[in-house]
């Protein structure tokens, strides 16, 4: 089939649209001209009207679809370009705006003119409808010939605006609009023919200005300009700028202000994040925190820089704690150990609340604070573990005259010594030094309040379980049993007055297994003493006949009369120390062998007791040679010339240094939790890599203690001993589990 050739038709009566056009382009010049009047649009939509509806050959929708398009780049090239082109900077942008509005007034009325063409034609030839044409027209015809010089004019104004200038920002919206529409609903040619260069020229401009500032200023007014640009792009973006250029600006402005010269900026000694913690600059701590945020992975240097000032900081308070330790020297509030754990946790709630307030919870800085905390909280301090020492600062608190802390703020205290514990690696340590000191104060009647006590352990078992705490608040409870079992017995003497020892006696009995161990010596008993066991005895007996009694005299304690030459005075000793004295009431003179005989009392304990008595604040007995320490050789005789200025005194036996005996015992607890760990792991996995059973051991214990690699390698050992576990003849690195 030949294709037919384009016939050329004369347009009857085209000068009447062409008179129309020529109207409209006089109304968009400013000429004076009467509007369209109804009669004259009808006039020439029916003319449009009636050359598109005539039959084939003499329809002329083809020739008036082209008549359009030539009459606008007609328009466009006679009238607009010229008023363009004699124009530069902001001038050539108010005409572009200018003639972009009218052109568009122009495609419009052309449009409605042109409307049946564009309803039925344009439509079923699936042809650009009319007012995309106009677009079309304007972007080849002024858009592209224009481009280069409307996107440096729309740079220069915007980098004046950045110097402080106020700008036309309507103008530049009405710009960008056309960039905008164009495009036609894509953003193609705002984004390669403005925003890559825009872009461009931000990374030069805050690459100068930050160079500048660096040098220049301090840290804070460094970040309150950058913060201040930050906004100002902000508001730029929201004024005139499309709303997809935000991220990409910020990024451009966060790299130069922010990235290049992050590391110098947060590092200045004199002004950086540290000398901002140092000095508490907690505006500008905030401010350093809401820029670095923003910025990816920014806040991974300022979380470090935290752990090191705060490591710091604790590392300096060990070390001041130790040389006040060293030198014996007393400070004001308690001694070095303890104040050392009152200022850590000042510490920790100095920068808790940093983390929570002016760095928004931030997990980076809650890891940050946890790993300095945990580097300095496992330091010892003169021989003493932090585990020790956080037991001790609770026995502090929680024994009578230990504190001057009211009861309104007990509970704030013990929860902060708890959150403290989160911090310790050897939190089993802690568990049997705090089991030791409460035994005492439940045994010695030393706490200041139950209440308190039954609270710290709630608030243990929240932080490290139930199996933590489960022996501690045995103890509580086991005491309170042992009151009713005093009451019983002072009732059973009260019916049966024969069988009084004619001493006021107080027997707490207490479970075994609940409490720490102690040693159970056969103390030979004075006769007043005996007479008290055989009575309680004969008491429990009627009680229960499965269970055995245990005296356990070195937690006991007596008030004996001391008859002296000047006065008598009451002595508050231990069981020990009474048991001593009263062997006096048989001899004036006893040496150190005739003591030991009688008591039947190991050296180490004896010694203890001696001292107390004789070489102490109150001498009691007199001892010859008269020296500062007991030896074996001394011979000890009551001192009837004692007096003191009380009426009743304690004498204090002292301290035994039970700080390895439980270094022992956790030591022990240890192997079996460990050996524990391993078979429970073995039976789930059945075979496992050596690797792989050490790091699940590990990860396993670590909520108590942090195991040693070797320890866990000697208990597999043990383990493949005692046949709970071979290794695999072919991989000395496997193992498999003996069921």
């Amino acid at each position: 089939m030949k294709k037919n050739k384009k016939r050329t038709i004369q347009l009857e009566g085209w000068e009447l649209m062409q008179r129309g056009i020529l109207k409209l382009k006089n109304i968009l010049a400013g000429k004076e001209e009467s509007p369209f009047k109804p009669e004259e649009f009808i006039m020439m939509y029916t003319y449009i009207y009636n050359m598109c509806t005539k039959k084939p050959p003499h329809n002329n929708c083809q020739q008036l679809y082209d008549k359009y398009k030539e009459e606008l780049d007609e328009y466009i090239m006679l009238t607009v370009l010229p008023s363009l082109r004699d124009k530069h900077d902001e001038f050539m942008l108010r005409e572009l705006v200018n003639r972009w509005e009218k052109h568009k007034v122009m495609v419009r009325w052309l449009s409605r003119f042109f409307g049946y063409l564009d309803r039925y034609f344009v439509s079923w030839w699936s042809l650009p409808a009319l007012n995309v044409v106009g677009l079309i027209c304007f972007r080849n015809l002024v858009y592209q010939e224009l481009k280069v010089k409307v996107t440096d004019a729309v740079i220069a104004l915007i980098d004046q605006e950045r110097e402080g200038s106020q700008i036309d920002r309507v103008l530049l919206k009405k710009v960008l609009d056309i960039f905008v529409v164009i495009g036609m609903g894509q953003m193609d040619y705002y984004e390669d023919d403005f925003e890559e260069y825009m872009l461009g020229d931000t990374t030069s401009f805050y690459s100068i200005k930050a160079s500048n500032w660096i040098v220049e200023d301090s840290c804070p007014v460094y970040m309150l300009k950058a913060e201040e640009c930050l906004r100002k792009e902000k508001d730029r973006v929201s004024h005139y700028l499309r709303s997809s250029s935000e991220a990409k600006l910020l990024d451009k402005v966060q790299h130069e202000l922010l990235i290049t010269y992050g590391n110098q900026l947060l590092e200045n000694e004199h002004s950086g994040f540290r000398a901002l913690l140092r000095d508490d600059k907690v505006d500008d701590l905030s401010r350093m925190y809401r820029l670095f945020n923003k910025v990816p992975k920014g806040l991974d240097l300022v979380a470090n820089l935290f752990k090191q000032h705060v490591t710091d900081e604790g590392r300096v308070l060990v070390q001041q704690a130790e040389d006040a330790a060293n030198k014996r020297a007393e400070t004001v509030g308690g001694s070095p150990e303890q104040v050392l754990v009152m200022k850590v946790i000042e510490l920790h709630d100095k920068y808790m609340a940093y983390v929570n307030d002016y760095f928004s919870s931030n997990t980076l800085f809650h890891k940050a604070l946890r790993v300095a905390f945990e580097v300095f909280c496992n330091k010892s301090v003169a021989g003493s573990s932090s585990a020790e020492l956080l037991a001790s600062y609770c026995d502090n608190i929680l024994k009578k005259g230990g504190n001057d802390v009211i009861d309104e703020d007990i509970e704030e205290i013990l929860d902060k010594v708890v959150k403290l514990l989160a911090y310790i690696n050897d939190k089993d340590l802690f568990a049997e030094f705090y089991r030791k000191k409460l035994s005492r104060r439940l045994v010695f009647n030393k706490s200041a309040n139950i209440d308190h006590e039954r609270l710290i352990l709630t608030k243990l078992k929240q932080q490290c379980g139930g199996q933590f705490t489960s022996n501690m608040e045995g103890m509580v409870t086991d005491l309170t049993l042992a009151k009713e079992i005093q009451f019983q017995f002072q009732r059973y003497l009260n019916n049966n007055p024969a069988a009084s020892p004619g001493i006021d006696l107080t027997v707490t009995v207490l479970t075994t297994g609940f409490w720490p161990s102690y040693k159970s010596f056969n103390l030979s008993l004075p006769a007043e003493m005996v007479k008290c066991v055989e009575v309680f005895k004969e008491f429990y007996q009627t009680k229960t006949e499965h269970r055995k009694l245990t005296w356990i005299y070195s937690l006991g304690m007596c008030s004996i009369t001391g008859k002296f030459e000047p006065k008598t005075i009451e002595l508050i000793v231990g069981t020990y120390q009474a048991a001593a004295l009263l062997l006096f009431n048989a001899s004036d003179r006893l040496s150190y062998s005739e003591i030991k005989t009688q008591l039947n009392l190991a050296d180490d304990d004896l010694v203890r007791v001696l001292q107390s008595l004789s070489c102490g604040k109150y001498k009691i007995l007199s001892k010859e040679p008269n020296t500062r320490t007991v030896s074996h050789q001394d011979i000890f005789e009551f001192n009837s010339k004692f007096t003191d200025r009380m009426w009743r005194i304690w004498i204090p036996l002292p301290p035994a240094d039970e700080r390895k005996k439980v270094v022992e015992d956790v030591v022990k607890d240890r192997r079996y939790a460990i050996d524990a760990s391993i078979v429970r792991i073995m039976k789930s996995g059945k075979v496992l890599g050596h690797q792989q059973l050490v790091q699940e051991c590990v990860q396993q214990m670590s909520h108590m203690f942090k195991p040693d690699v070797k320890a866990i390698k000697a208990r597999i050992e043990d383990l493949i001993t005692r046949e709970y576990l071979d290794r695999d003849r072919d991989n000395p690195q496997l193992y498999k589990y003996l069921a």
